[in-house]
Protein backbone atom coordinates (compact mmCIF):
# COMPACT_ATOMS: atom_id res chain seq x y z
CA UNK A 1 0.00 0.00 0.00
CA UNK A 2 2.64 2.78 0.58
CA UNK A 3 4.77 1.78 -2.53
CA UNK A 4 1.46 2.49 -4.38
CA UNK A 5 1.31 5.84 -2.10
CA UNK A 6 4.43 6.88 -3.28
CA UNK A 7 3.90 5.97 -6.79
CA UNK A 8 0.43 8.31 -6.93
CA UNK A 9 2.32 10.76 -4.98
CA UNK A 10 5.34 10.90 -7.71
CA UNK A 11 2.50 10.98 -10.91
CA UNK A 12 0.58 14.20 -8.97
CA UNK A 13 4.16 15.96 -7.94
CA UNK A 14 5.80 15.04 -11.14
CA UNK A 15 3.71 17.02 -13.62
CA UNK A 16 3.70 20.09 -11.38
CA UNK A 17 7.03 20.21 -11.38
CA UNK A 18 7.62 19.73 -14.99
CA UNK A 19 4.89 22.95 -15.75
CA UNK A 20 6.98 24.94 -13.35
CA UNK A 21 9.15 25.41 -15.88
CA UNK A 22 11.50 28.48 -15.42
CA UNK A 23 14.88 29.66 -15.82
CA UNK A 24 16.85 27.31 -13.72
CA UNK A 25 16.18 23.45 -12.99
CA UNK A 26 16.26 24.52 -9.43
CA UNK A 27 13.15 26.68 -9.96
CA UNK A 28 9.47 25.49 -9.02
CA UNK A 29 5.91 27.37 -8.87
CA UNK A 30 6.10 29.79 -6.71
CA UNK A 31 9.97 29.49 -5.66
CA UNK A 32 10.05 32.75 -4.21
CA UNK A 33 7.39 34.27 -1.87
CA UNK A 34 5.82 37.65 -2.29
CA UNK A 35 8.07 39.05 -0.12
CA UNK A 36 11.18 37.90 -2.40
CA UNK A 37 12.05 34.87 -0.06
CA UNK A 38 13.54 31.45 -1.41
CA UNK A 39 10.71 29.25 -0.31
CA UNK A 40 12.31 26.12 1.01
CA UNK A 41 10.28 22.79 2.56
CA UNK A 42 12.28 20.73 5.04
CA UNK A 43 11.37 17.16 5.94
CA UNK A 44 12.20 16.99 9.77
CA UNK A 45 12.39 20.04 12.18
CA UNK A 46 16.16 19.46 12.50
CA UNK A 47 16.54 20.08 8.82
CA UNK A 48 14.30 22.81 9.28
CA UNK A 49 16.36 24.23 12.05
CA UNK A 50 19.37 24.09 9.85
CA UNK A 51 17.83 25.90 6.75
CA UNK A 52 16.85 28.61 8.90
CA UNK A 53 20.03 29.13 10.86
CA UNK A 54 21.71 29.53 7.24
CA UNK A 55 19.14 31.45 5.30
CA UNK A 56 18.05 33.64 8.17
CA UNK A 57 15.47 36.14 6.98
CA UNK A 58 15.96 35.49 3.10
CA UNK A 59 14.49 32.30 3.09
CA UNK A 60 10.97 31.09 3.68
CA UNK A 61 10.95 27.47 5.43
CA UNK A 62 8.24 24.98 6.11
CA UNK A 63 8.82 21.89 7.98
CA UNK A 64 6.38 18.66 6.84
CA UNK A 65 7.05 17.14 9.98
CA UNK A 66 6.42 19.05 13.52
CA UNK A 67 7.01 18.23 16.86
CA UNK A 68 6.40 14.21 18.10
CA UNK A 69 6.28 13.18 14.37
CA UNK A 70 8.23 9.98 13.84
CA UNK A 71 10.30 10.46 10.39
CA UNK A 72 10.12 6.52 10.01
CA UNK A 73 6.56 6.37 9.26
CA UNK A 74 5.63 9.59 8.24
CA UNK A 75 3.15 9.11 5.54
CA UNK A 76 3.14 12.60 3.28
CA UNK A 77 -0.14 14.14 2.46
CA UNK A 78 -1.66 15.68 -0.80
CA UNK A 79 -0.53 19.27 1.14
CA UNK A 80 2.54 18.10 1.73
CA UNK A 81 2.96 17.44 -1.92
CA UNK A 82 2.01 20.60 -3.29
CA UNK A 83 3.90 22.18 -0.87
CA UNK A 84 6.71 20.69 -1.97
CA UNK A 85 5.73 21.15 -5.71
CA UNK A 86 5.98 25.02 -4.91
CA UNK A 87 9.21 25.28 -3.36
CA UNK A 88 12.50 26.08 -4.94
CA UNK A 89 14.59 23.74 -3.15
CA UNK A 90 13.17 20.55 -0.88
CA UNK A 91 15.93 19.67 2.04
CA UNK A 92 15.51 16.49 3.20
CA UNK A 93 17.85 13.88 5.66
CA UNK A 94 18.70 11.16 3.79
CA UNK A 95 20.58 8.18 4.51
CA UNK A 96 16.53 6.50 4.24
CA UNK A 97 15.74 8.20 6.97
CA UNK A 98 12.64 9.54 5.50
CA UNK A 99 11.59 6.09 4.33
CA UNK A 100 9.78 5.78 0.93
CA UNK A 101 9.84 9.94 0.43
CA UNK A 102 13.33 8.94 -1.03
CA UNK A 103 11.46 7.36 -3.80
CA UNK A 104 10.03 11.22 -4.42
CA UNK A 105 13.10 13.04 -4.35
CA UNK A 106 14.75 11.30 -6.76
CA UNK A 107 11.88 11.66 -9.59
CA UNK A 108 12.06 15.34 -8.56
CA UNK A 109 15.99 15.65 -9.14
CA UNK A 110 15.99 18.10 -12.61
CA UNK A 111 12.55 19.92 -11.81
CA UNK A 112 12.91 21.35 -7.98
CA UNK A 113 16.48 20.87 -6.78
CA UNK A 114 16.48 18.40 -3.58
CA UNK A 115 19.21 18.19 -1.29
CA UNK A 116 20.02 15.81 0.88
CA UNK A 117 21.75 17.46 3.60
CA UNK A 118 23.91 14.68 4.74
CA UNK A 119 25.46 14.14 1.44
CA UNK A 120 28.57 15.95 2.46
CA UNK A 121 29.53 13.24 5.29
CA UNK A 122 32.48 10.95 4.59
CA UNK A 123 30.84 7.84 4.13
CA UNK A 124 33.53 6.54 6.30
CA UNK A 125 32.46 8.21 8.99
CA UNK A 126 28.63 6.43 9.23
CA UNK A 127 27.63 3.84 11.08
CA UNK A 128 26.23 0.48 9.10
CA UNK A 129 24.87 -1.56 11.59
CA UNK A 130 24.47 -5.22 10.20
CA UNK A 131 20.32 -5.38 11.06
CA UNK A 132 20.04 -2.07 8.88
CA UNK A 133 19.87 -4.16 5.49
CA UNK A 134 23.35 -2.68 4.36
CA UNK A 135 22.43 0.84 4.88
CA UNK A 136 23.87 3.54 7.05
CA UNK A 137 22.36 4.75 10.57
CA UNK A 138 20.46 7.65 9.36
CA UNK A 139 20.59 9.76 13.37
CA UNK A 140 23.74 11.89 12.35
CA UNK A 141 22.80 14.84 14.21
CA UNK A 142 23.21 12.93 17.72
CA UNK A 143 26.71 13.97 16.81
CA UNK A 144 27.29 17.63 16.65
CA UNK A 145 30.47 17.15 14.60
CA UNK A 146 29.00 15.07 12.04
CA UNK A 147 25.73 17.65 12.16
CA UNK A 148 28.27 20.73 11.49
CA UNK A 149 29.11 18.77 8.05
CA UNK A 150 25.41 19.17 6.68
CA UNK A 151 26.13 23.17 6.86
CA UNK A 152 28.04 22.95 4.07
CA UNK A 153 24.86 21.78 1.33
CA UNK A 154 23.24 23.84 2.68
CA UNK A 155 24.67 27.04 1.89
CA UNK A 156 25.57 25.93 -1.21
CA UNK A 157 22.24 25.31 -2.52
CA UNK A 158 21.09 28.59 -0.87
CA UNK A 159 23.78 30.26 -2.43
CA UNK A 160 23.29 28.72 -6.23
CA UNK A 161 19.86 29.85 -5.76
CA UNK A 162 19.82 33.10 -4.41
CA UNK A 163 23.08 34.14 -5.60
CA UNK A 164 22.53 38.28 -4.71
CA UNK A 165 22.84 36.66 -1.14
CA UNK A 166 26.04 34.20 -1.22
CA UNK A 167 28.28 36.26 0.67
CA UNK A 168 25.44 36.71 3.50
CA UNK A 169 24.54 32.58 3.67
CA UNK A 170 28.43 32.18 3.85
CA UNK A 171 28.66 34.01 7.28
CA UNK A 172 25.60 32.65 8.53
CA UNK A 173 27.11 28.80 7.61
CA UNK A 174 30.65 29.87 9.58
CA UNK A 175 28.98 31.82 12.51
CA UNK A 176 26.90 28.49 12.72
CA UNK A 177 29.50 26.23 12.25
CA UNK A 178 31.49 27.63 15.00
CA UNK A 179 27.80 27.28 17.60
CA UNK A 180 28.00 23.85 16.39
CA UNK A 181 31.51 23.38 17.71
CA UNK A 182 30.90 24.92 20.71
CA UNK A 183 28.28 22.41 21.46
CA UNK A 184 29.80 19.47 20.82
CA UNK A 185 32.35 20.54 23.36
CA UNK A 186 30.00 21.30 25.52
CA UNK A 187 28.32 17.93 25.59
CA UNK A 188 31.32 16.22 25.83
CA UNK A 189 31.86 17.96 28.79
CA UNK A 190 28.82 17.38 30.13
CA UNK A 191 29.16 13.38 29.49
CA UNK A 192 32.84 13.16 31.15
CA UNK A 193 31.22 14.81 34.00
CA UNK A 194 29.64 10.36 34.76
CA UNK A 195 31.75 7.90 35.58
CA UNK A 196 32.42 5.37 32.34
CA UNK A 197 30.44 2.83 34.19
CA UNK A 198 27.39 5.26 34.29
CA UNK A 199 27.44 5.81 30.68
CA UNK A 200 25.26 3.47 29.45
CA UNK A 201 22.24 4.91 27.44
CA UNK A 202 18.85 2.53 26.77
CA UNK A 203 15.98 4.69 24.85
CA UNK A 204 13.04 3.42 23.09
CA UNK A 205 14.83 2.68 19.77
CA UNK A 206 17.93 2.57 18.57
CA UNK A 207 18.50 5.78 17.24
CA UNK A 208 21.57 7.15 19.66
CA UNK A 209 24.61 5.49 18.29
CA UNK A 210 26.00 8.06 16.54
CA UNK A 211 25.87 9.90 20.26
CA UNK A 212 26.97 6.70 22.04
CA UNK A 213 30.42 6.79 20.01
CA UNK A 214 30.80 10.38 19.95
CA UNK A 215 30.57 10.82 23.49
CA UNK A 216 31.45 7.83 25.25
CA UNK A 217 28.14 6.27 25.94
CA UNK A 218 27.31 2.04 25.72
CA UNK A 219 23.74 2.76 23.98
CA UNK A 220 21.13 -0.35 23.95
CA UNK A 221 17.80 0.65 21.89
CA UNK A 222 14.67 -1.69 22.31
CA UNK A 223 13.17 -1.44 18.66
CA UNK A 224 16.06 -1.27 15.71
CA UNK A 225 17.11 1.58 14.23
CA UNK A 226 13.89 1.72 12.46
CA UNK A 227 10.65 2.57 14.21
CA UNK A 228 9.22 0.61 11.64
CA UNK A 229 10.95 -2.86 13.68
CA UNK A 230 8.75 -3.45 16.71
CA UNK A 231 10.53 -5.42 19.73
CA UNK A 232 9.50 -8.89 20.18
CA UNK A 233 9.04 -10.05 23.78
CA UNK A 234 12.41 -11.73 23.55
CA UNK A 235 13.71 -8.59 22.87
CA UNK A 236 12.05 -7.04 26.32
CA UNK A 237 13.30 -9.82 28.32
CA UNK A 238 16.84 -9.93 27.17
CA UNK A 239 17.47 -6.35 27.59
CA UNK A 240 15.48 -6.19 31.02
CA UNK A 241 18.13 -8.99 31.66
CA UNK A 242 20.94 -6.45 31.42
CA UNK A 243 19.15 -4.01 32.85
CA UNK A 244 19.20 -5.70 36.17
CA UNK A 245 22.45 -7.26 35.80
CA UNK A 246 23.88 -3.45 35.31
CA UNK A 247 21.93 -2.01 37.46
CA UNK A 248 21.43 0.43 35.62
CA UNK A 249 19.41 3.59 37.25
CA UNK A 250 17.26 5.23 34.29
CA UNK A 251 15.74 3.94 30.82
CA UNK A 252 14.59 7.23 28.75
CA UNK A 253 10.93 6.80 26.41
CA UNK A 254 11.19 9.03 22.91
CA UNK A 255 9.38 12.16 21.89
CA UNK A 256 8.66 10.67 18.70
CA UNK A 257 7.97 6.98 20.27
CA UNK A 258 4.84 5.33 22.00
CA UNK A 259 5.78 5.56 25.39
CA UNK A 260 4.28 1.79 26.12
CA UNK A 261 7.81 -0.49 25.22
CA UNK A 262 9.83 1.17 27.43
CA UNK A 263 7.01 0.84 30.41
CA UNK A 264 7.11 -3.14 29.02
CA UNK A 265 10.72 -2.80 29.58
CA UNK A 266 10.53 -1.24 33.08
CA UNK A 267 7.55 -3.57 34.32
CA UNK A 268 10.30 -7.06 32.86
CA UNK A 269 12.87 -5.78 34.93
CA UNK A 270 10.59 -5.14 38.23
CA UNK A 271 9.27 -9.18 37.33
CA UNK A 272 13.55 -9.79 37.40
CA UNK A 273 13.21 -7.80 41.10
CA UNK A 274 15.18 -4.55 39.67
CA UNK A 275 12.83 -1.18 40.09
CA UNK A 276 14.38 1.08 37.09
CA UNK A 277 13.30 4.28 36.61
CA UNK A 278 12.17 6.04 33.53
CA UNK A 279 14.56 8.70 33.38
CA UNK A 280 12.92 11.44 30.96
CA UNK A 281 11.59 12.07 27.36
CA UNK A 282 14.28 12.53 25.00
CA UNK A 283 13.94 13.97 21.72
CA UNK A 284 15.19 11.67 19.17
CA UNK A 285 13.56 11.57 15.54
CA UNK A 286 11.90 15.17 15.92
CA UNK A 287 12.36 18.75 17.82
CA UNK A 288 10.13 19.69 20.68
CA UNK A 289 6.94 22.45 20.29
CA UNK A 290 8.05 25.40 18.73
CA UNK A 291 8.71 28.19 20.47
CA UNK A 292 10.91 26.10 23.30
CA UNK A 293 14.64 26.01 23.90
CA UNK A 294 14.00 22.30 22.84
CA UNK A 295 12.63 23.57 19.40
CA UNK A 296 15.79 24.64 17.90
CA UNK A 297 18.64 21.73 17.53
CA UNK A 298 20.52 23.35 19.80
CA UNK A 299 18.11 23.35 22.56
CA UNK A 300 17.34 19.77 21.90
CA UNK A 301 21.19 18.61 22.28
CA UNK A 302 21.37 20.60 25.35
CA UNK A 303 17.94 19.35 26.71
CA UNK A 304 19.20 15.71 25.86
CA UNK A 305 22.37 15.36 27.51
CA UNK A 306 21.07 17.42 30.76
CA UNK A 307 18.09 14.84 30.80
CA UNK A 308 20.67 12.16 30.74
CA UNK A 309 23.36 12.79 32.89
CA UNK A 310 20.86 14.10 35.82
CA UNK A 311 19.28 10.60 35.34
CA UNK A 312 22.69 8.45 35.16
CA UNK A 313 23.91 10.20 37.80
CA UNK A 314 21.80 8.68 40.56
CA UNK A 315 22.44 5.59 42.20
CA UNK A 316 20.02 2.37 41.19
CA UNK A 317 16.78 2.55 42.72
CA UNK A 318 16.69 0.26 45.78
Amino acid sequence: MRWTFWLAAAAVLLPACERAGGPSPGSGPGGEGEDGKVRVVATTGMVADLVRNVGADRVDVRALMGPGVDPHLYKASEGDVRRMSEARIVFYNGLHLEGKMTYVFEKMGGRIRTVAVTSAIDPSLLLAPPQFQGAHDPHVWFDVSLWMRTVEPVRSALSDADPDHAPLYRANADAYREKLGELHEEVRRRAGELPESKRVLITAHDAFNYFGRAYGFEVRGLQGISTATEAGTADVQALSAFIAQREIPAIFVESSVPRRSVEALQAAARARGFAVDIGGQLYSDALGPAGTPEGTYTGMVRYNIETIVKALSRSAPD
